[in-house]
């Protein structure tokens, strides 16, 4: 992330970014992050519903490696089919970071 990027969304484009319809019992999701410093923000939506609301994403990570739950909090929550899964990570601290994370989605 760039100096004060504010909206990155890592999910768009990606094949999961809607929950497929023929999950009719719908998914569920975690997610885990983690950035190289302590200034950057999480929002994550599930269709119309805000899941997290700009909360600190742990800090810590060295860039390039993949958060486990042996270090990381996940968010996990339910999706239901339709629902647009974004993330909104802001970077407010003026500083460039790097946000590692991973994103699991399977059928409820």
């Amino acid at each position: 992330m760039t100096a004060n990027e504010l909206g990155a969304n890592p999910l768009l484009g990606w094949q999961y970014e809607f929950i497929p319809q023929a999950w009719v019992n719908g998914a569920v999701v975690k997610i885990l992050q983690r950035a190289t410093t302590v200034n950057v923000r999480n929002t994550i939506y599930a269709g119309s519903q805000t899941m997290v609301e700009r909360s600190p994403i742990q800090a810590g990570g060295t860039a390039g490696t993949t958060p486990s739950e042996l270090n990381t909090a996940p968010d996990v929550f339910l999706a239901m089919p339709g629902d647009r899964l974004k993330l909104a990570n802001d970077e407010v601290g003026g500083a460039v970071a790097t946000v590692d994370g991973i994103c699991i989605v399977e059928p409820a």
